[in-house]
């Protein structure tokens, strides 16, 4: 039995207004995750490679990586690491042209690297604290969709938000800085879609709720293993976006909210 998107979808060719043709099963493209090294963006650098997609991963930390790339080309998938700071307009810049000019092409675009601290509230938040988190979770995004936007449009790509749960519906204990900049990610994905729908470029605003990872160490009080363990795992959140990078080049999942079952 043909996998369910295929059966469903058939094997047809889909060319956007502009742009290359792609076919409804595209698993062969070039896809750049920022914050690839570990957690949510390590596990979609996996799913999408074991699709059939060629990975770049980046990030601050080499180790974290080149770990990645490492178990990829284990694997059997095509994977290389650039180090890029996402807040950082001109490395950004850099590494767009360099994945272009490596690669001839970039056909998705997955935005993983986030920012939050333990003191997040008015009465103990400060300015800076606030620029950092706004700057790592909508600027830096931003930054990262302008510059790789010429090449989506050729492409007809499509790019994945991973936001938060806090993105989707007000959640008290997120913080001011990262409910307001998650907020505004929605905003984000909702003018790329209808501003870059002519040249067929698709962008999702995915939403998870609590994921067990090492960002829940920057809470003001850290989960145990006992509430880690009720939340959804990396792994889950990779599946979830690889199923968005593989939709049809004529199917838009404009937003996706993911959550455990049983939430604390």
């Amino acid at each position: 039995m043909r996998p369910f998107l295929q059966q469903t979808i058939g094997d047809r060719a889909l060319r956007p207004r502009s742009g290359r043709a792609r076919s409804s099963t595209v698993n062969d493209g070039v896809l750049w995750i920022t914050g690839g090294g570990s957690g949510m963006g390590a596990a979609t650098a996996r799913a999408a490679a074991s699709s059939g997609w060629t990975v770049v991963v980046s990030g601050r930390r080499r180790h974290g990586l080149d770990s990645v790339v490492a178990e990829i080309r284990e694997a059997g998938g095509s994977a290389s690491a650039m180090v890029v700071d996402v807040r950082d307009p001109e490395a950004v810049r850099r590494a767009a042209a360099e994945i272009e000019e490596t690669h001839g092409r970039l056909d998705g675009l997955v935005l993983a690297a986030g920012l939050n601290a333990p003191a997040r509230r008015w009465d103990d938040q400060s300015m800076a604290g606030f620029r950092d988190i706004v700057d790592t979770n909508l600027t830096a995004v931003v930054t990262v969709v302008d510059a790789a936007l010429p090449a989506l449009r050729s492409s007809a790509g499509v790019v994945v938000v991973i936001s938060s749960f806090a993105g989707w519906s007000f959640q008290p204990a997120a913080g001011v800085a990262y409910s307001a900049s998650k907020t505004a990610l929605a905003s984000v994905v909702r003018t790329l879609n209808d501003q870059e729908a002519a040249h067929g470029v698709r962008a999702c605003h995915l939403c998870p709720g609590d994921v067990a990872t090492d960002f829940l160490d920057q809470r003001p009080t850290v989960p145990d293993a006992e509430a880690r363990a009720a939340m959804l795992t990396p792994a889950d959140i990779g599946h979830a976006v690889r199923f968005v990078l593989d939709a049809p080049s004529h199917v838009r999942v404009d937003e996706l909210v993911i959550s455990p079952v049983y939430r604390r």
